[in-house]
This record gives C-alpha cells, sequence and structure tokens, in this order.
C-alpha cells in the first residue's frame, strides 16, 4: 500500500469489487471520525480527523462546524489495495456513505440508505444503547439493510467494550456477536486467534500469533454463526463435540451478515486507527456488492418492468441534491446499471406522487419527464471531488448542471427511460409561519425556499388559504434552524417566525329567521330588495345547503340566484371573521321593486338576511380536530397517555406493533399539535413517531377559544 496519496482509481471496478456502507448511529458516536481514520489508512488524507478540533474533513458545511455534528449525508470514496488488509487479492472500491444521527434528519439518514447496500452502525462504548440508537437500528431494519457494527471510546475511561456489546444483543436481537475483543493496543481474532496491531503510521498491520482467546467469547461467537448458518448439518456436528474448520465459520459468517441476519461486532478506537483494518476487511470481505442491491424497475407510464437486470443500459438515481455557489446544482447520483459519462443525454423521470399517492406531493414534487445532458462527473471524498471519466454500476458519484433533476428522480437511457420507486420520504410535520423582515424580500425568499425544497424533500412550504400565512414545515427544530440558517447566509434573507395559527371556522346553535333589507333612496335610481330567509344547523360535515321556498313572487326568480350568491359570500366572510358551515339556509319570501331592484341589491340583502338570523341563532366557533397514531417505545405509552389528555385528546385505543414498541391512537384538536413533533420526541426521548390527519372541526371551548381568537 502506498502513503505518498490517494490509491489511483480504476476507469472501471467491477461491481464485485465495489462496497457501498453507509454509516449509520447516533451524534457523537464517532462515525466521521471513523470515516476520516479509513480514509488516512487509504491515503485520502494527509492526517486524520479529530473530534476535538472541532472540524472534521466530512463536516465540510459552515452549519456543521459550528454545530459539531452532521445535519447532512455526505460520501467519502477510496480503494483499499493492500491484500494483508483485505484477505482478498483483488482492490476494493469503498464508498463510505456517513448519514446523520440526529432524528430531525432522518430524511437524510434514510437516502444514504438507499444509496447503500449495506450499514456499519457506530454505538459508542461509553453511551450504550439509548432510545434514539433503537431508531436508527429500526430505520436500518425496515430498509432491510444488512448491517455489522463498530463499538468506538472504549479507549474512555467509562468505555466499555463487553458492556456495549451485550446492550446491542438485548436491544437488536441475538445475531449481535463480538468478532474481536480488545486487549489494550491490539485486538484479538475470536475465530483466528490472532492478534493484530496497527504500526506507528497508523498504514499497516502486524500480526501475533500468541494471543489469548477469551474462550466464552469465541464459543458465543461460533454458536452464533452456526445458528445463522445455511448448512442444517453444522449444528449436530459442532454439538456432537466436531471441530468447524475455520474457512467454513468465515464463509458462514460473510453469507449470514450478507443476508442482515447476523451482526458482528468489531472495536473500534478511530483516533488511533485502531480496529480499522479490521472494519474493513469485514467490509470486503462480508458485505454485499451493488448487484446484490434488489430493486423494481418500472417505466414512466407505470408499468412494471420487474426486479433490475444489470446488462441493459444506464438507469441510476438522484439520492442527494446541493446547490454550490461556483458550480451551481450538484447532485449525488448513485449508478444502478450502466455506465454514466461525462456530457452524455439523460432521460429525468420524477414520480414521487405516483408512488406515494398523496396530493401534497404532487404539488411538492409534481411529475416530470425530460431530457438533459450531464456535466462533470466526479468521485466525491467530503467536500472534495475528483473528476473521473466514467461511473458504473454500483458507483456513487457527484454530476454537475442537472438544472432540473430533483431528489429521487431516476436517470435513465433516453431511448430507454424507466423509473426506480422512490424510498419512504419522513412527513414534516413541524410547523412555523414566517415573514421576511425586509420589505420586498418575499420573491426572494420563495425562490430560496424553491432550492431548499429541491435539496431537501422533507421540507414543506406553503400558503395556507384560510390564515394567508406562509408555513415552512420541518421534521423537527433542528432542521428549521437549519433551513432559517440557510436562508440567511445563502439567500440574505433575514426571516420572522410567527405562531402558527389554525384555521377556525364556524356554525349556527339554534334555528333562527332573519331579515335582510337594503333599501336606499338617495334620488334618481334607487336600492331595493327585501330577503327574509330561515337558518337551521346541519349535521357536522354536510356543508351549506340553500333551499327556495318563495311562493306568489315575492322575490322575483331572476333574483334569487342573488340572494344565494349574496348567502354564500357571507357565509366566506362569517360572523365573527371564520368561514361558516354545517347550516341551511332558507328562502322564504322577500319583496322587490319594479324600477330599483337589482343584483347587487339582492346580494346585500341576503347576506344582511343571514346576519341577522346569526344573531338570533348564536354562533358556534369550530376548531379543527385530528386523528393521529403515535408509535412509541411500550416505556413511554404512559407518559404519551398523560400528555395526550393534558392536550385535550381522546384515546381511540392502543395497540402492540412489534417487540417493545406500541401504536396509540387519539382525536386531538390541532392547536394542540402544532409544536407535538418537538415534545414527542422530548416525551419519548427519541423513540416516538408520530401521524397526522384531518378528521373534522368540532366547537372550541369557550376557554380556549379566547386564545384562539387573540392569535388569530
Amino acid at each position: 500500500m502506498t502513503t505518498n496519496g490517494p490509491i489511483p482509481v480504476p476507469s472501471q471496478t467491477r461491481a464485485d469489487r465495489v462496497r457501498n456502507v453507509a454509516l449509520v448511529g447516533p451524534s457523537g458516536g464517532g462515525k466521521t471520525t471513523f470515516a476520516e481514520s479509513v480514509l488516512y489508512l487509504t491515503g485520502e488524507l494527509n492526517r486524520a480527523g479529530s473530534v476535538a478540533e472541532g472540524t472534521t474533513a466530512l463536516d465540510h458545511d459552515d452549519i456543521e462546524k459550528r454545530l459539531g455534528h452532521s445535519v447532512s449525508m455526505t460520501v467519502a470514496s477510496t480503494t483499499l489495495a493492500d491484500p494483508s488488509l483485505l484477505g482478498r487479492p483483488d482492490p476494493v472500491r469503498v464508498n463510505l456513505v456517513d448519514t446523520p444521527g440526529h432524528a430531525d434528519f432522518v430524511g437524510e439518514l434514510r437516502a444514504g440508505l438507499r444509496a447503500a447496500d449495506a450499514a456499519l452502525f457506530v454505538v459508542s462504548a461509553v453511551d450504550g444503547v439509548d432510545a434514539p440508537t433503537r431508531a436508527l437500528w429500526q430505520e436500518c431494519a425496515a430498509a432491510g439493510t444488512p448491517r455489522a457494527i463498530v463499538v468506538t471510546h472504549i479507549d474512555q475511561p467509562r468505555g466499555d467494550f463487553a458492556s456495549a456489546v451485550q446492550e446491542c444483543r438485548e436491544s437488536f436481537g441475538a445475531g449481535v456477536q463480538a468478532l474481536y475483543v480488545p486487549d489494550g493496543d491490539t485486538l484479538v481474532g475470536l475465530l483466528s486467534g490472532t492478534a493484530y496491531r496497527l504500526d506507528a503510521d497508523r498504514r499497516h498491520r502486524s500480526r501475533s500469533e500468541t494471543a489469548t482467546v477469551p474462550a466464552a467469547d469465541r464459543d458465543a461467537l461460533i454458536e452464533g454463526i452456526i445458528t445463522e448458518s445455511e448448512d442444517d448439518t453444522l449444528l449436530d456436528r459442532y454439538l456432537g463435540g466436531e471441530v468447524i474448520e475455520f474457512d467454513t465459520l468465515v464463509a458462514d459468517l460473510e453469507k449470514a451478515v450478507a443476508r442482515g441476519a447476523f451482526h458482528p461486532v468489531v472495536p473500534v478506537v478511530p483516533t488511533t486507527g485502531l480496529g480499522v483494518p479490521e472494519a474493513l476487511e469485514l467490509i470486503a470481505r462480508a458485505f454485499p456488492d451493488p448487484r446484490e442491491h434488489p430493486i423494481d424497475l418500472f417505466s414512466p407510464a407505470g408499468a412494471t418492468l420487474g426486479p433490475i437486470d444489470f446488462d441493459g443500459p444506464l438507469v441510476a438515481e438522484v439520492v442527494k441534491t446541493t446547490t454550490d455557489p461556483y458550480v451551481g446544482r450538484v447532485s449525488l447520483v448513485r449508478v444502478y446499471r450502466g455506465v454514466l459519462t461525462p456530457d452524455s443525454p439523460v432521460h429525468v423521470s420524477g414520480h414521487l406522487s405516483a408512488f406515494s399517492g398523496l396530493d401534497r406531493d404532487e404539488q411538492r414534487h409534481p411529475a416530470h419527464d425530460l431530457d438533459e445532458r450531464v456535466g462533470a462527473v466526479s468521485r466525491p471524498v467530503g467536500a472534495n471531488l475528483q473528476p473521473v471519466a466514467r461511473a458504473v454500476e454500483g458507483d456513487i458519484v457527484a454530476v454537475a448542471r442537472l438544472a432540473h433533476a430533483e431528489t429521487g428522480d431516476t436517470l435513465s437511457d433516453p431511448t430507454q427511460p424507466a423509473v426506480l420507486p422512490p424510498w419512504t420520504i419522513p412527513e414534516p410535520l413541524l410547523p412555523t409561519a414566517v415573514t421576511p423582515r425586509a420589505s420586498g424580500d418575499e420573491d426572494k425568499l420563495m425562490q430560496a425556499l424553491a432550492r431548499l425544497q429541491a435539496e431537501d424533500p422533507t421540507v414543506r412550504v406553503e400558503v395556507d388559504p384560510d390564515t394567508e400565512q406562509m408555513v415552512i414545515w420541518t421534521v423537527g427544530t433542528a432542521q428549521l434552524d437549519v433551513v432559517l440558517d440557510r436562508l440567511r447566509t445563502r439567500a440574505g434573507v433575514e426571516i420572522t417566525t410567527h405562531p402558527v395559527l389554525v384555521p377556525l371556522r364556524e356554525t349556527i346553535r339554534s334555528a333562527a329567521d332573519g331579515l335582510g333589507r337594503h333599501v336606499k333612496q338617495s334620488g334618481g335610481h334607487g336600492q331595493y330588495a327585501i330577503v327574509e330567509v330561515q337558518v337551521e344547523p346541519l349535521a357536522e360535515g354536510n356543508g351549506f345547503e340553500f333551499v327556495d321556498r318563495v311562493v306568489g313572487g315575492a322575490v322575483p326568480r331572476q333574483y334569487i340566484p342573488s340572494v344565494e350568491k349574496g348567502v354564500r359570500q357571507q357565509l366566506e366572510r362569517g360572523v365573527t371573521g371564520h368561514p361558516m358551515v354545517d347550516l341551511r339556509v332558507t328562502l322564504v319570501g322577500g319583496k322587490a321593486h319594479s324600477v330599483d331592484s337589482s343584483d347587487a341589491a339582492f346580494q346585500l340583502a341576503g347576506a344582511l338576511a343571514l346576519k341577522n338570523a346569526c344573531s338570533t341563532a348564536g354562533v358556534q366557533v369550530l376548531e379543527p380536530v385530528d386523528s393521529i397514531e403515535i408509535t412509541v417505545d411500550d416505556e413511554f405509552v404512559g407518559a404519551v397517555l398523560a400528555d395526550l389528555s393534558s392536550r385535550r385528546g381522546r384515546v381511540r385505543g392502543t395497540a402492540a406493533v412489534g417487540a417493545g414498541r406500541s401504536q396509540v391512537q387519539a382525536d386531538v384538536p390541532a392547536v394542540e399539535l402544532v409544536r407535538y413533533a418537538a415534545d414527542l420526541r422530548s416525551l419519548a426521548r427519541g423513540s416516538g413517531q408520530f401521524r397526522r390527519e384531518y378528521l373534522r372541526h368540532a366547537p372550541a371551548p369557550d376557554a380556549v377559544l379566547d386564545r384562539l381568537q387573540a392569535k388569530s
């Protein structure tokens, strides 16, 4: 292995020599430092990153530098070429996808899992496994991603590797088994019985065959491998006292990892490099290659083409979109099939809404099909881009000048357009109303928000037609802070935030009669219209009915539509300022003048008649109520139920939805859910998720009404 610079990238790498690996784990666990230690080992970096410095080579965004943790997915590509490290003769290209650990950026995590074929799960020996860590593991499981585990911080005073492995096994299942154990500045391989140590340059590994292997740990590992073996005779042979060959155990371990059934654990100290070569050997030998990533293919018209084959023309996917002040829009692309070259034509298909079936996605990410020409194609190493002549199946590359491609879009050969089904994008559930501080910045703000939505599909922007507020929806408060920061630093727009208003409605309390009289005589042509109506409440959800029961021509037929129009206009305005719903208005009489009556006069009279009737019937203000489903760890169900009660929620039921997880269903007034995305995260220590859907409008209690009216 050379130590004088990066390993040259082969002009074309076969898919079986590519490993796309997502680094997953909570913030502060050491993912980025591990990635930099890998890059140092392979010669991509001249120094190893250090968390203590407050900045690392992969956390290159200004916001990330200030926060001290990742807020976006970053890719670092490198090549492993030292056979002594790989346990195989051929070089292997590894694309490390460093994902954020904060729950607000789960959209970046899911994009990273889509780009990768396996995950290296990073757990701190100091912090252990908490609720947010379990939530990240569940994300990997939901994506069907094979996983191995590295345990960091074993060199810290409170770092206990054995306890961390036990916690992982209790939380993630019996398939978690230590593959190596630390012994001072060496690692002991439980299967090989060999101790491994890094030399002073941290780029070469030495071995010793005199290691002491903990028998209990070795037995547990062998039993775990045999349990997951596809060879049904292996368990009987082992129980019969037969010694299973080393090569057989290694082969079964590698197959079980690739299937996602076994999760070996490697202790790592990224700052010194201890354990990094062993983790890389595990990646090279046990993680699946890109052709083992099952995915279906569709035509732009929606026809199913079946599982993707790997012998056809280009099929690739935009997994992330960024904007560079010098380069412009840059798309991070995972190539699934074929070859992508600079300056080549591609077909861009975006059909997120077609797969999700959600109207709001249709608005946020409309379906589109068009041809574009790509710009430069580069290999990403964090913030640095190294141009390449071609990208082949399995590669993750940065592509410039795709002006219309958005995150989740498919790139394909223009002669054979295709579409990949998008991954599940988390629904943003934290609303914040915003206005630009400077008058005249409205257009600049809308353009900046459009760019942000193209970069991050988990950000949604809408103008509420009822409250006329511009609302930014995010996954949580940390993501909101990043959005506001980027609006300020990138677009130069300072933002003022406001409380989010909920759309109130009105209805009547009882039946009543009303009279509308619009009579004006000011000389010459006057205005004359008298309208008599009856109003009565309708059942919830029945909207509005207008009934004509005029007899004897009291209101001429040509003016009856004018009366209805005036009533509807007053319904939109309401009596106390909110649209009216669920009532019937019956026109029963009135008077007209042969000269002074007009369409406008009867519109005004109809509106006055409705207001007069409502003053007698009484007005009830209605607030929106949402149906919600909350999924949390069982230990937090009691706290969630108590909190829902304080929010005027009506619990409809609870049910188990998996090992240690429960779902709570409830109806809750929308005003009580404005900050619920952040509150639930705090309440359930990061383990909670929820969905909400508008259910109905219901009468607002007087005590709540005062608060709602004051905000409006």
